[in-house]
């Protein structure tokens, strides 16, 4: 008895450190500090991503050819621009007094409500060309877009 106690013992050691062996071998699926991706990978993934999302909506449209100008303008309009230029560092803006803060703040909120007009105005264009359908369809893809709908910008912190 004691015997075959001892032999399921040694073989559950080397079952346990063959497993350890094979989990070490195996390539590691998150990439190292070092290997993050570049600005440059970020943006080409963000853009693919985008068009992915604007291909599936546009095969859930369904549209014709009467509105396929209609949605080329709508694209070209809506089109994410590339980030240009570097960041200034974070320094720069905790080197600025409060009053110059909240002035930077304030004309950044500008450019992005200005932003977000010329994409109402673009919208509202192609939107008025859709059918009862179409327009169904564009609401629930509008509302999935954005993080998940509702949910807004979602958090993700280390």
């Amino acid at each position: 008895m004691n015997i075959i106690r001892k032999s399921i013992l040694i073989g559950f050691t080397v079952l346990g450190m063959a497993a350890a062996q094979a989990q070490d071998a195996a390539p590691q699926t998150k990439p190292e500090h070092s290997q993050r991706a570049t600005p440059e990978q970020r943006q080409a993934k963000m853009e693919e991503m985008y068009a992915k999302r604007q291909a599936r909506l546009h095969d859930q449209l369904k549209l014709t050819a009467q509105q396929e100008s209609a949605w080329a303008a709508y694209q070209a309009a809506i089109k994410p621009a590339a980030r240009t230029g570097a960041r200034p560092p974070r320094g720069e803006f905790a080197k600025l007094s409060s009053p110059e803060r909240l002035s930077k703040m304030i004309e950044r909120t500008k450019m992005r409500e200005d932003k977000m007009q010329q994409h109402l105005s673009a919208m509202t264009a192609f939107y008025n060309q859709l059918t009862p359908e179409q327009k169904a369809a564009f609401d629930q893809h509008s509302m999935r877009a954005k993080h998940g709908g509702w949910g807004g910008h979602r958090m993700h912190r280390g």
